[in-house]
């Protein structure tokens, strides 16, 4: 349970935390958004660690505490192992009546050195400086030390070893400076192991200077050292490289330069005071980042950035002096101690702890330390573990730092430093808005309007109260930079701004060019740079998504300031080309229509615009759809070409375009050939029959209907056409018939086009019977025979009339009874040679009824190897042979269903029937035993399977099945 005196140092605490100036929340629409984080920056918490006797001096590394008290004993403590705690009675190890005068503790915690002094009534008796090892309970004297007291130790930060210190620097009451390395001996009872000792420099050149801090290190990836040296009054720097051996640097090297010429460089601060101290604060990568010096004036602080003067022969120190706070008296009052963080000083005073902003040097926190804890002895801050810790006479304290940076956005800020103040304000909204505000306010106060505009866009300030700035100032340039980032940054579903900001970038915009083109400025660079704008932003995503519902408010704004070519650039944008179009074709401008109908090669307006433009414009219009080519389709241009038919210059332009169609892209669309079949007929009727003749005569591949074009050019009296039309559609004798009463050879020409000679002879009949009729014209009926094989001499006398005289017919009777009589010749030659063939084959048959074959006794059967004659048997004449049954079963797999249950009923058959039946004659003569098994051998004997052609179809199958694979592999194993 919390003691009432911790109780009360907790509310006392705070109570004294200094709070940041509050912001007046004039920018956001951000609600209920709190600036101040309730956690204490810094709050420090008691520990439970009970010394023996009072503190005096104290030290922490790596969570290693150690505590030295007035009873002459050391308190060891290992955060690590709370449960462990140690004293050390160090007074029988060292002179007496020694006084310590300081502790020091490398940064991992292993090693303590423990610097003494005799009283100053023996002077006879001389400092001592003594080493004690965390594993150990008895200190060690260095030897060589003595006659020197170590007033700052300059540790070995890349030392990782426990054993030994590595090369360290120590610093003498008299500023001499000495380079030395100490290990752990257990073989040794009263001195510490040292490697070397060896004197580098001296600070005070002759004069007693005591050295109050040291911190030395090494520039990454190099060998050069960097060195600091603190006495009360002077901060010495050094650099140089290093000797290494043995991967161990020797730090004297670095000296060298500055023992031969005097020392430049350092800083100076008067002071009176007899103590001082030197911290440096590491980064995250253990790299030293920022140094502090205490004086009397104040803390020289100052950044660290050797790396960028390793080649140069001195360390320049750059810095500011940083005053102390009034004390509570109102002077300035200097603190006994400090620590260095990040970004805040904590100073140390008898009874209390500031904390003091870097930035600005304010008090961001005080504690106050009640006096039953005794007084302030000193603070550390645990560079391993960064954790800050104080000591009074009694207790034990550590501090808790949460976000130390909360704060440094304001400071920036105010600062003027924005880009910092934003790096630091871990994306809270409302921070940045009030440093956008602050900013924006900075470069609008300064003349900047233009990048005011681009900052102001970006916070929450009035819409309105911005616009009016800068509408008062006349920034009409700044006010579109607003306006435009503004509709950036704006979601797409505000539909009451983003229309707003829409039209008055418009009107904005429009007005600028307007008066430029008033005052004759259209060929300028700025009027260049304005219309480059407006297109740009004709072109943003949220501009096109409101033309949508603005689409009017837009056109009417551009049509009032006269601006034709932004407007037409809008349509085209937007993709609304009806509009330009529609504009054009009302102002007659048709040339101008279908200029822009081809730009945009979109064939809806051409499907939409052609019936006006066909009529006004019918050349110019059928050039630009020929410029098309196919990407228009003729058919859904029909109700364009039909509204303009009735004149002949429009027919003539349609014909022309329709006939390019059909020439360079094959058009097969039925409509687009009746449609042009029927301009044909109406208007051309030459072109009609060269229409016909390209299409063909063959009616499965024409393009247009037939019927329909029959019945047109019937209605139009073309004959010709009618007979093409005919013979297309198969009636051959109304084609003749047409023909006949135009031209006979035309009429002939339809005779030879059927395929059957039949129907051919029967149109010549008929051609021949119409021609012969009329005129009784011997040599013309005697033409039709030698134009028509197909007609002979007697077909065509029944067609003469009786007058004719059967001699005017000689000639041609007579050929044909010798045609006649040749062809009876030529039957009887056919008949003989059937009979001879016929006798041959008879002769044949009989041979083979008389041919024998002989059989061996031994010989076996060609599937199963036994002996033939066992069983009945099958002898081919390729000389395989075979027993019946073996055949059968060989046989049976390979046929075909049919013949497969065929050859099933006859062993059924046979089976079944009895004796008496079997033997019955049948129809043939023949037994029924011997009928059904010629019909058997038939089926099963019809081939030899090795010889025949199913050993050909089984020339792909493979020897083994896939069924006995498995077995056959097997066997072979």
């Amino acid at each position: 349970m919390t003691s009432i005196l911790d109780q009360y140092e907790q509310a006392s605490q705070l109570s004294q935390r200094t709070k940041p100036p509050a912001e007046p929340m004039i920018s956001s629409g951000y609600i209920n958004m709190q600036l101040e984080d309730d956690v204490p920056m810094f709050s420090k918490q008691k520990m439970k660690i009970y010394p023996s006797d009072l503190i005096t001096h104290a030290a922490v590394s790596n969570d290693y505490l150690v505590l030295a008290m007035a009873n002459s004993r050391l308190f060891r403590f290992d955060l690590k192992d709370p449960v462990r705690e140690e004293e050390i009675h160090y007074s029988k190890y060292v002179q007496p009546n020694s006084k310590l005068t300081n502790i020091f503790l490398d940064p991992l915690g292993n090693h303590l050195l423990m610097s003494f002094v005799p009283p100053p009534n023996m002077k006879d008796k001389s400092p001592e400086l003594v080493y004690l090892h965390s594993k150990s309970k008895k200190p060690k004297s260095v030897t060589k030390s003595q006659n020197f007291e170590v007033t700052g130790v300059g540790w070995n930060y890349e030392n990782k070893s426990s054993s030994t210190t590595g090369p360290i620097l120590l610093g003498t009451s008299h500023g001499l400076l000495f380079e030395t390395e100490l290990m752990e001996d257990s073989d040794t009872m009263f001195t510490a192991n040292q490697q070397y000792w060896r004197t580098i420099f001296d600070i005070g050149k002759g004069c007693e200077t005591p050295i109050i801090g040291i911190q030395f290190h090494r520039i990454s990836n190099t060998n050069t050292y960097f060195i600091f040296v603190a006495t009360p009054t002077r901060l010495h720097p050094f650099i140089g490289p290093a000797v290494m051996t043995d991967d161990r640097p020797s730090l004297k090297s670095v000296f060298y330069p500055y023992i031969q010429r005097p020392e430049t460089g350092f800083q100076e601060i008067p002071s009176t005071l007899k103590y001082s101290k030197l911290q440096f604060f590491f980064d995250k990568n253990d790299t030293p980042k920022t140094f502090g010096w205490l004086t009397e004036p104040g803390i020289f602080y100052g950044q660290l950035d050797p790396a960028s003067q390793q080649n140069s022969n001195s360390l320049g120190i750059t810095g500011a002096l940083i005053h102390y706070p009034p004390g509570p008296d109102g002077k300035d009052c200097t603190p006994l101690s400090f620590v260095l963080t990040e970004f805040h000083l904590l100073l140390m005073y008898s009874n209390r702890v500031k904390v003091i902003s870097l930035l600005n040097q304010e008090i961001v926190h005080e504690d106050v330390y009640s006096e039953a804890h005794g007084d302030l002895k000193c603070i550390i801050r645990d560079s391993e573990k960064r954790i800050i810790w104080t000591f009074t006479n009694k207790t034990v304290f550590r501090y808790k730092i949460v976000r130390e940076e909360r704060n440094l956005w304001r400071i920036y800020s105010d600062q003027e430093k924005f880009d910092l103040a934003k790096e630091y304000c871990q994306n809270n909204p409302a921070f940045i808005d009030i440093i956008n505000v602050k900013h924006a306010e900075l470069l609008f106060s300064k003349g900047q309007y233009e990048k005011s505009a681009e900052i102001f866009a970006e916070t929450q300030r009035s819409f309105e109260t911005i616009c009016l700035k800068f509408l008062e100032s006349d920034q009409i340039c700044a006010l579109k930079i607003y306006l435009s980032k503004r509709l950036e940054t704006l979601n797409d579903d505000d539909n009451t701004l983003i229309p707003m900001i829409v039209i008055w970038m418009t009107e904005l915009y429009l007005s600028q060019l307007g008066h430029l083109r008033r005052t004759g400025k259209e060929d300028s660079i700025k009027y260049h740079e304005i219309q480059s704008d407006f297109e740009t932003f004709l072109l943003q995503p949220k501009f096109t998504k409101c033309m949508q519902h603005l689409k009017s408010v837009i056109y009417d704004l551009m049509s009032s300031h006269g601006d034709k070519q932004n407007l037409l650039k809008l349509t085209y944008l937007n993709e609304d080309y009806e509009n330009v179009v529609s504009q054009n074709i009302h102002r007659k401008s048709y040339l101008e229509a279908l200029n822009t109908l081809q730009n945009l090669k979109k064939p809806a307006l051409f499907y939409q615009f052609a019936p006006v433009l066909m009529v006004e414009a019918p050349k110019n219009t059928v050039n630009t759809l020929i410029a098309q080519g196919n990407i228009l389709d003729p058919a859904k241009l029909l109700p364009a070409f039909l509204s303009c038919q009735s004149d002949k210059d429009h027919v003539t332009e349609i014909i022309r375009y329709l006939e390019y169609m059909l020439q360079h892209f094959n058009v097969q669309n039925k409509a687009i050939h009746n449609y042009l079949l029927t301009l044909y007929v109406e208007h051309d009727k030459a072109s009609l029959m060269r229409y016909l003749a390209r299409q063909g005569q063959d009616v499965t591949l024409v393009n247009y209907d037939v019927h329909y074009a029959l019945r047109l050019c019937r209605e139009k009296n073309i004959s010709v056409a009618c007979v093409s039309l005919s013979a297309l559609l198969g009636l051959w004798e109304s084609a003749v018939e047409l023909a006949l009463q135009e031209d006979l050879a035309l009429a002939k020409s339809v005779a030879n086009q059927p395929d059957t000679d039949e129907t051919k002879r029967q149109l010549w009949l008929y051609i021949a019977e119409n021609v012969i009729t009329k005129n009784q014209d011997l040599k013309e009926a005697m033409s039709f025979l030698e134009e028509c094989p197909l007609i002979k001499i007697e077909d065509i006398l029944p067609f003469f009339s009786d007058v004719v005289t059967i001699d005017h017919f000689r000639e041609p009777i007579c050929q044909s009874l010798q045609n006649y009589n040749n062809q009876i010749e030529e039957e009887k030659a056919e008949m003989e040679e059937a009979t001879k063939s016929a006798e041959y084959v008879r002769a044949e048959i009989q041979s083979f009824r008389n041919r024998s074959v002989r059989v061996a006794v031994g010989a076996a059967c060609s599937l199963c190897e036994i002996t033939l004659l066992l069983r009945p048997f099958y002898l081919f004449p390729c000389g395989h042979k075979f027993h019946s049954d073996c055949l059968m079963s060989e046989t049976m797999p390979i046929l075909a269903p049919t013949r497969r249950n065929r050859l099933a009923d006859l062993q059924k058959q046979l089976t079944l029937l009895s004796g008496i039946e079997l033997n019955t004659l049948t129809s043939s003569g023949l037994p029924l035993r011997e009928l059904l098994k010629n019909q058997m051998d038939d089926i099963i004997a019809s081939e030899c399977i090795f010889c025949g052609e199913y050993m050909i179809s089984c020339i792909d199958k493979p020897f083994i099945s896939d069924e006995d694979w498995d077995t056959v592999v097997k066997e072979w194993e």
